[in-house]
This record gives C-alpha cells, structure tokens and sequence, in this order.
C-alpha cells in the first residue's frame, strides 16, 4: 500500500511539474516553478547553500501556511528536498512571521 502511495505522489508530482512548465501562471502556495527550483539548492542534503535573493524574493510572496500541507508528504523528499530544510527556508531568508505547521 505504501509503494502505490509513493507511485502515485511521484504521478502528480510529474503532473504538477508539466504543467508548471506550460503554464507560466501557474503556481504552487503563489510560487512558480522558477522560484520553487530557485529555493531548491537551498533545500537539499547533505551541505545546502544559503538560499538566494531570487528564492528569498519568491517565498517573500508566498502562501507559506500553504507549504505546511506539503510538509509530510513524499512530494518534497521524490524531488530531493529534505521537508525540514525547506521549511526553514522563511527564517534564513528573515522572512516575517514564518509558519509553525
């Protein structure tokens, strides 16, 4: 049951990453795809980076409660982000008011 739930999130992470790409509107929390992959290096083990302006600039606009859906999900971890690292993300980037999920 646990591998067709994995299969299944990796499906529509493969959905939301197509239509992502074709769609410029389109967004994940009021995130595009560019910013999400910005604030990627950031997020991924084992010695990420500080995050960058461009990642800070796109969490500035954020839905960051919205993230916490995201946090115990095997979205994050099949794209090789730790889900404890991208939700310290708002603090490094001294982002107010950051989420408590």
């Amino acid at each position: 049951m646990e591998a067709t739930n994995k299969k299944v999130a990796v499906i529509l992470f493969g959905l939301v990453v197509a239509i992502a790409c074709c769609a410029d509107a389109q967004t994940i929390c009021n995130m595009t795809y560019a910013d999400l992959m910005a604030c990627k290096p950031a997020a991924t083990p084992p010695n990420p980076p500080p995050p960058t302006s461009v990642c800070c600039a796109g969490l500035s606009h954020a839905d960051l409660k919205c993230f916490c859906k995201y946090k115990s999900s095997t979205i994050f971890p099949s794209m090789g982000v730790d889900p404890k690292l991208a939700m310290e993300l708002p603090s490094k980037c001294n982002i107010p008011n950051p989420p408590t999920c």
